[in-house]
């Protein structure tokens, strides 16, 4: 019985490690399956079992599609499932055979969870609003929305300072304002979907500059660290730059940064390091709720992108991207319309790295701008209204 015993141990060690290798390795990274996220086992639909970041490698970026490495069936990345027999034999075998804890990646620093301070706006005020944008000047909060006015100006507090931009077919009206930035010198600059144009204005609501048939469909705008200004074209999948004399309304010089982008919308700068983030929604099966990130440097070299595959391997949700903004460390922070919350992916060149910093309170976020003290201003389309979210460091 001694000797039965004693003979036991060396043949139970033998028998885990040669489940180890046939039932617990990934056979194509060759990395123990796990439960962090991206060791999960995935059911392919053939029934072989890979990795989750394997069949994030394997899948095509945009269709999802991809070939089992072992039998050469089709399946989508979206369709596999968790392999449930080899996570429960997981369980079972314990801390004996799980791996070891490997170096976490780094969170990104970021802001800690935020708390909201207070929100202004509410409906009748606000109507259906679409684009925020903060007066790097005054400190002011511009908004453009569905209103009888278009344009609509608070102060520090939340109070209506002013508002203008009338609803109306003239070329200075406003028809289907998407978005607005103000420059340096408080220009406010509006993308008009109704008429596809490109509108200026000074800052107490006087037209200087009309630009129409410049854009197919202009959608998202910011404004450069150089007071230029970033224009996406959503139809024509197109990033340009503008130079612009604003106090004479005169357009200097333009440039396509971008050509080859797909349905591109948000666009924001870092004027830390001068990246440009600009957030697809490409068309396709399957695609009308994904969305992409794409990070480029100043000089236009793609430098970090993640989609919403992607960042569904890191968070427990599908993540729709509605908005996207820097914060003044150069982290990559994006507001999510499925949870909905407000995310912060990190620096473009640790992507994806993925913390909530809003999880609660908000309905539909549709635009994130931070103030020069690190709050947070997210514009909530469903509740009519901009909610300040104060910088938790700690």
């Amino acid at each position: 019985m001694g000797a039965e015993a004693a003979g036991s141990g060396p043949a139970l060690r033998e028998l885990l490690r040669e489940a180890e290798t046939s039932l617990l390795e990934c056979k194509v990274c060759f990395e123990r399956f796990g439960h962090r996220q991206q060791r999960r086992p995935r059911n392919l639909s053939c029934g072989h079992v890979v990795c989750l970041a394997c069949v994030a490698a394997l899948a095509h970026p945009r269709t999802l599609a991809l070939e089992c490495p072992f039998c050469r069936r089709a399946c989508r990345g979206c369709d596999t499932s968790d392999c449930l027999p080899v996570l429960h034999f997981l369980e079972l075998l314990g801390s004996a055979l799980r791996p070891g804890p490997a170096a976490p990646r780094a969170a990104p620093s970021a802001p800690g969870v935020l708390t909201c301070q207070h929100a202004f706006g509410g409906w009748g005020t606000l109507v259906n609003p679409t684009g925020l944008a903060l007066c790097p000047k005054t400190g002011r909060v511009v908004v453009v929305h569905d209103g009888k006015r278009r344009v609509k100006v608070f102060d520090s507090g939340g109070g209506c300072a002013h508002q203008f931009g009338e609803k109306g077919d003239a070329a200075q009206d406003l028809r289907y304002p998407v978005d607005v930035t103000v420059t340096n010198d408080c220009h406010v600059v509006v993308t008009d979907a109704g008429d596809r144009s490109l509108k200026v204005f000074d800052f107490f609501g006087q037209i200087k500059l009309v630009l129409g048939g410049h854009f197919c469909l202009p959608w998202g705008v910011e404004t450069t660290p150089q007071n230029g200004v970033l224009v996406t074209d959503a139809e024509a999948g197109s990033l340009h730059l503008l130079e612009v004399d604003f106090p004479e309304g005169v357009l200097r010089r333009t440039e396509r940064l971008q050509a080859h982008l797909r349905r591109p919308r948000g666009v924001a700068v870092s004027w830390l390091t001068g990246a440009i983030a600009v957030l697809e929604h490409p068309l396709g099966p399957g695609a009308c709720s994904s969305t992409t990130v794409k990070v480029f440097s100043a000089s236009m070299q793609l430098i970090g992108q993640v989609d919403s595959f992607g960042l569904s391997l890191f968070f427990p949700s599908k993540i729709t991207a509605s908005a996207v903004a820097f914060d003044h460390q150069g982290n990559v922070v994006v507001a999510d319309t499925s949870s909905p919350a407000v995310l912060c992916l990190g620096k473009p060149e640790e992507f994806p790295v993925l913390k909530p910093i809003i999880t609660h309170g908000l309905s539909h976020p549709v635009a994130l701008t931070f103030t020069k003290e690190s709050s947070l201003l997210v514009l909530d389309s469903a509740a009519h209204s901009v909610k300040v979210y104060k910088v938790d460091w700690g």
